[in-house]
């Protein structure tokens, strides 16, 4: 039986070595690249993102990233945002900038410092995800990796709590000072704050379980 083929992004978001690994280990057929014919193409697409809000978009931008990500969504096509990844999946970031810088858009809200003593938010932690979720079976009990300074605080758009619409948005939460989302899947769009790559065991499960499902 022929394995599910992922595209991981490389849009220069730092090393992403370890991603492909993972997705490799757990079933995947893997291709890094920026060939934005094999990132359409693909069944599931892998958006890493390390570092600055405003450097990811400039890659992101620079590799048609925006374009891919809504092409491959208005056709139902998987996309996995990770970190950074995610969070320019919103309409932008506080974080610091020469210049605004707006975020992909695909969901409403700006993505804010942590309102922690300590900031990044580096280390494992455990989340509290819906009943229903595709990426926490098996793992809702479990630890996930973070390093991060900045979040979405708060979620904008309905979600699902049994009266609401099947495509409605299930949306996991961590705590680290504040509330902050944690991992968000709506229709073919998922992501985690956190880097299920480098989250163990857990994180393996939870790849595994996207990977099953594209």
């Amino acid at each position: 039986m022929s394995r599910n083929n992922v595209v991981v992004l490389d849009y220069g978001s730092g090393n992403v070595r370890s991603a492909v690994r993972a997705l490799e280990r757990v079933g995947a057929s893997v291709e890094l690249t920026a060939d934005p014919a094999a990132a359409l193409a693909c069944d599931g697409l892998f958006v890493p993102g390390v570092g600055n809000f405003h450097a990811c978009m400039a890659g992101l931008r620079g590799a048609d990233g925006p374009r891919i990500i809504d092409v491959r969504l208005s056709g139902g096509r998987p996309v996995l945002g990770v970190c950074v990844g995610m969070q320019v999946l919103f309409d932008g970031s506080s974080e610091p900038s020469a210049a605004p810088v707006e975020g992909i858009g695909e969901w409403p809200g700006l993505v804010q410092r942590l309102p922690a003593p300590v900031v990044p938010h580096m280390g494992w932690n455990t989340v509290s995800a819906p009943a229903g979720s595709l990426l926490f079976d098996g793992v809702a009990d479990q630890s996930f990796y973070f390093v991060h300074s900045y979040a979405a605080l708060t979620w904008d758009l309905p979600v699902a709590d049994g009266h609401l619409a099947a495509a409605t948005p299930l949306v996991t939460w961590c705590d680290y000072g504040a509330p902050f989302v944690a991992a968000v899947e709506n229709g073919p769009l998922f992501a985690t704050q956190f880097h299920p790559e480098k989250s163990g065991d857990a994180g393996l499960h939870l790849l595994e379980n996207w990977v099953r499902a594209l």
